[in-house]
């Protein structure tokens, strides 16, 4: 399945027209665990259908929710090579959301996806390809930029460039501002699943052996979401539209049940983050940021500061 270089660079998917509903924001929301305490009022409105808020991490998934159909092919060269990787040596890389403007809690969107670059470790090594997806709304406004990267470990040797592409965030050398605690619950990637990514690595004991886990891991999204959860709650009041982007790179897998802790750094209106597993001492995200559209508060006197 090769990648063919530059062509790669110009190739786009089908645009994709999607609905979503209320409904699809507050599993999204369950999904990454908010509402555990159902006396919590700050999280309520993030998991029921009165004053909804969304989480801007909710547009990893909500494409995928709802409603689709496709619109007419993209425009490309009629030479076009259409470049193909090997889906079952795919791992996530990176992700970055950006909100033009916070998104509601339902309506009908367009989604077009392309690829914007691509990186050749080397035939052994495997590649790193960069999509972007843009949202607009049904006034072609544009409402969320969503760019991953993907580490396709079976298809590096293309002939591409090896080098390149933004540098990840440096989070401070200082010990934390912060770190906010989350328990992850044992049943948490069954939920999550829902949203969309019925992959069995995250549901079947059995595939998940095959694939080289002791048993099914948490979606590295789901994981991502818990991250942004952790800067809405201690810098945000839990105010979603403060968040304008948020970004990270996923380093190692969470199993569900497992204890994340996330330290956080506040500079100015830039939060840096990472995650860890404390139980095996595993760092799961790392070079996280997020960036606040106005300034954020201190955090609250009850979270834990070292």
């Amino acid at each position: 399945m090769p990648i063919y270089y530059p062509d790669i660079l110009e190739q786009k998917k089908r645009p994709r027209t999607f609905t979503y509903s209320h409904k699809d924001v507050l599993l999204y929301s369950l999904g990454v665990g908010m509402g555990r305490d159902p006396m919590d009022q700050r999280e309520l409105p993030f998991v029921c259908e009165k004053d909804i808020r969304v989480l801007p991490t909710a547009a990893t998934v909500l494409a995928s929710a709802g409603v689709q159909r496709s619109g007419p092919p993209p425009s490309q060269r009629p030479c076009l090579r259409t470049s193909e990787l090997n889906l079952g040596m795919l791992v996530h890389g990176e992700q970055k959301i950006e909100q033009h403007k916070p998104l509601p809690s339902f309506g009908t969107f367009t989604a077009a996806t392309r690829t914007i670059d691509a990186y050749d470790k080397g035939k052994e090594k495997g590649a790193v390809v960069v999509d972007e997806t843009v949202w607009t709304d049904e006034n072609g406004e544009k409402v969320a930029t969503l760019t991953d990267s993907t580490f396709a470990r079976a298809d590096g040797g293309f002939g591409g460039p090896s080098q390149g592409g933004p540098e990840p965030h440096l989070v401070p050398t200082r010990k934390p501002d912060v770190l906010v605690s989350f328990d992850t619950r044992p049943d948490q990637a069954l939920l999550y699943r829902l949203n969309g990514d019925l992959n069995p690595l995250h549901s079947d004991p059995d595939f998940a052996k095959r694939a080289g886990f002791a048993r099914p891991i948490l979606h590295g999204l789901c994981t991502f979401g818990i991250t942004c959860r952790a800067v809405l709650q201690t810098f945000c009041g839990y105010d979603p539209t403060m968040i304008m982007s948020h970004q990270a790179r996923f380093s190692a897998p969470v199993f569900p049940g497992d204890t994340i802790m996330v330290d956080l750094w506040k500079d100015g209106n830039v939060i840096s983050f990472e995650a860890r597993v404390i139980d095996r001492g595993t760092t799961v995200i790392k070079n996280g940021k997020t960036e606040l559209r106005s300034s954020a508060r201190a955090p609250v006197a009850s979270e834990p500061f070292y």
